[in-house]
């Protein structure tokens, strides 16, 4: 079966960093681009990186560029996100999708939980 599983969220003071990392299973995925959203109560789901199959290319949300930096190991299955410069405003529910056009796939983790305060 297809898992994602994210790890690394926690509780960090503004300007702090952590990495969260992603171990996927179940699928091919070195086939697969790979996204972290982001999702807060009241808000909508966001797009906060994402990476091509081989990680020629990134890209980043406005608000997360410059401290973020979305990676992979294809030879351990895993996605990372380092989080860097770290704001209140990063609060959320990080998670991993895994997403393919064709053949199609789209695969969602549980999410792990990211609180930036002082």
């Amino acid at each position: 079966q297809v898992q994602l599983v994210e790890s690394g969220g926690g509780l960090v003071q503004p300007g702090g960093s952590l990495r969260l990392s992603c171990a996927a299973s179940g699928f091919t995925f070195s086939s697969s681009a790979m996204n972290w959203y982001r999702q807060a109560p009241g808000k909508e789901r966001e797009l906060v990186a994402g990476i091509t199959s081989v990680g020629r290319t990134t890209n980043y949300a406005d608000s997360v560029k410059g401290r973020f930096t979305i990676s992979r190991d294809n030879a351990k299955n895993t996605l990372y996100l380092q989080m860097n410069s770290l704001k209140p405003e990063d609060t959320g529910v990080y998670i991993c999708n895994a997403f393919r056009l064709w053949p199609r796939h789209d695969y969602w983790g549980q999410g792990t939980q990211v609180t930036v305060s002082s």
